[in-house]
């Protein structure tokens, strides 16, 4: 069974059910600061999970596309990924626990064919402010006696899910609830001396791995206030609509189904492996550390790629610069069999694997692999000459305190820490790199000086992004509205060809990018900023309406077009009274909006909420991309 065919049977499984296909998000999330990518399925889906109705309705199925840069130290194990596909189903409102839980075992049981025996158990232990949950717990008892199965049910005090963690971690408003996880248990492992036993609760050793998990949201965070005011002291209240959200990984049910413990020996990922071994001459046995970094690495780079990232400095592009770089470190260091003589490691081999692999699920990785390729070949050329630079950096102070250097070195020389971090600061490099340009340091005081330099890169990006869109902040609200006139005046000055590629809104500023192969002039930007200020101060009517994908087409409605949308989707216009397809005037014709748009929202109820607009910065972000600033209120 591939991955694909895992993907499809969960989805057959769950149309059966009443349940509408949804299309995967993007991996970077759109007007959303206060996140970088898309980590979990229902990450697009807190607003109708909240309460808001979906177009699709009450039942939901989608496999998603996600990639969380938590993980990227992680792995080099057998089972950590940064990229992944999720599983999901969703009950808004709809079903709970008694419909989910026998389904969730039917699949896997009878779908998947996983042997009954080798799953186990977790529900909610409860806390303080949260009851056992005793619900979840009585239905899986009624499925394995029935099944005549011995006792695999634990509880644990982690079986808990909120996008912030436990629940002392929520904020305020927060949505989150109790979960229940499915562990697959394996041969191929055997415990260690420190594991509790065949608990999943209390075994460390890799023998078992979470498959699945159903998290019943049905709680939310109350503040301070609310909670000494109105609910008796709770600091959790129930939510007035109950949810379900599963989420299961492909990759890790693919592990169970082929009953192996390395993600990276599937199905999926040895093609890819063994190219990675033919192309260093090693044998995956002996480097699996640099191995599965190299294919999970170039995995998610090629992925971020194709979602129109781009390697650079700052946030998505200063992860996907740090995979590609992290990747060439494990292949340098395992040597390359066919470019030795030149030093340049041949990627081109282990990209085409990829998307070969993907393309069975992805069918756009394939058709623009020459993009990507470009992309990820050119910064791992940039790397390269940035090695070279950091060790002229180095070697020239070294020399300043009379330190040999160059070919009179001998054996490895040891740097200041002051110097090492320099070297970091300046070039982007880390303990591996600077050990394969032969240095090394007092690795105590490196890490020292790398934590206070992360502390203070953090405190700067918490108050960055302390009034992100997903707070629904009035201040952002005004400036993603603004973005819509922004955007349709953008396309009258320019031409219809030009187009949004992306956008990020905080409270206090806002960013637009779009494709356009040239700056914009001071007289085009002061065109730009006097239509958006007119349609501020007509005042025009904002609203939505829910339509098919093909009207939505039929009445001209933009939107990043390199997303998937479901069939029904959210129009927002700004102008005009209804939809253009709805109303006529008095004359017969429809009155047309100023502007039509995909998007899911919130936005002001009316243009002069937006107060001003002043475009403040453009800058260029590379093929045939612009970007501009501006503040909105």
């Amino acid at each position: 069974m591939s991955a694909r065919e895992i993907i499809d049977i969960y989805i057959s499984f769950f149309e059966k059910r009443n349940h509408k296909r949804i299309p995967n998000s993007p991996l970077v999330p759109e007007n959303d600061p206060t996140t970088l990518f898309t980590s979990s399925g229902m990450q697009p889906l807190v607003p109708y999970l909240l309460g808001q109705t979906h177009p699709e309705g009450k039942r939901l199925v989608d496999v998603q596309n996600c990639f969380r840069a938590v993980d990227i130290d992680e792995v080099g194990d057998n089972r950590h990924t940064t990229f992944f596909r999720m599983l999901g189903n969703w009950s808004l409102g709809d079903y709970f626990k008694n419909e989910e839980i026998p389904w969730l075992w039917e699949f896997l049981t009878v779908e998947l064919g996983l042997p009954k025996n080798k799953l186990y158990v977790t529900v909610f232990k409860g806390d303080e402010n949260i009851p056992y949950d005793q619900t979840s717990e009585a239905i899986w008892k009624g499925i394995f006696e029935k099944e005549a199965l011995g006792p695999k049910i634990f509880a644990d005090d982690t079986n808990w899910w909120s996008r912030s963690g436990p629940p002392d971690k929520m904020p305020a408003g927060e949505p989150g609830g109790p979960d229940t996880e499915v562990y697959y248990m394996f041969d191929d492992i055997e415990h260690g001396s420190d594991c509790g036993g065949d608990d999943p609760t209390k075994c460390n050793c890799g023998k078992f791995l979470e498959i699945a998990n159903s998290v019943f949201m049905q709680y939310q965070k109350s503040s301070s206030a609310e909670a000494s005011a109105g609910q008796g002291g709770k600091m959790f209240i129930e939510l007035p609509q109950k949810n379900v959200d599963f989420g299961g990984g492909v990759e890790r049910l693919l592990a169970a189904v082929e009953n192996n413990s390395d993600i990276f020996k599937t199905s999926l990922f040895a093609p890819i492996i063994k190219v990675i071994e033919q192309e260093t001459g090693k044998e995956y046995k002996n480097n699996q550390t640099e191995m599965r970094i190299i294919a999970d690495h170039f995995v998610a780079a090629s992925f971020l790629s194709l979602n129109g990232v781009l390697p650079g400095n700052k946030e998505q592009g200063y992860i996907l610069r740090r995979l590609v770089r992290r990747a060439i470190d494990s292949l340098s260091k395992l040597g390359n069999a066919h470019s030795a003589s030149s030093g340049q490691e041949n990627i081109e081999p282990i990209l085409e694997a990829i998307a070969k692999q993907y393309s069975q699920t992805d069918t756009n990785l394939e058709e623009n692999f020459v993009r990507i390729k470009s992309s990820i070949l050119e910064e791992a050329t940039g790397y390269k000459r940035t090695l070279g630079e950091a060790k002229k950096l180095i070697e020239k102070e070294l020399s300043k305190e009379g330190v040999r250097t160059g070919d009179e070195l001998m054996g490895t020389v040891h740097i200041p820490s002051d110097l090492a971090f320099k070297s970091l600061a300046t070039y982007g490099l880390g303990p591996t790199q600077l050990r394969s340009l032969g240095y090394e340091f007092n690795e105590q005081e490196l890490a020292s000086k790398i934590k206070e330099h992360r502390d203070i890169s953090r405190a700067g990006a918490t108050k960055k992004f302390a009034g992100g869109l997903a707070d629904h902040s009035e201040a952002t609200i005004r400036g993603h509205t603004a973005t819509h006139l922004l955007h349709q005046a953008i396309r009258n000055l320019l031409g219809n060809e030009v187009h949004q590629s992306g956008s990020n809104i905080t409270a206090e500023r806002v960013r637009f990018d779009f494709n356009y192969d040239r700056g914009l002039t001071p007289q085009e930007i002061k065109a730009l900023e006097q239509t958006v200020n007119e349609k501020i101060k007509e005042n025009l009517p904002v609203y939505f309406e829910f339509m098919t994908l093909s009207k939505a087409k039929e009445i001209g409605a933009i939107g990043l077009f390199d997303e998937k949308y479901s069939n029904k989707v959210k129009i927002y216009f700004i102008g005009g009274s209804k939809s253009p397809s709805t109303t006529p005037s008095k004359g017969g014709q429809a009155e047309q909006p100023y502007s039509v748009e995909f998007c899911g929202g919130p936005h002001v109820a009316f243009t002069q909420e937006i107060k001003s607009f002043k475009i403040i910065k453009q800058e260029n972000i590379g093929h045939g991309l612009r970007r501009l600033y501006a503040l909105a209120g």
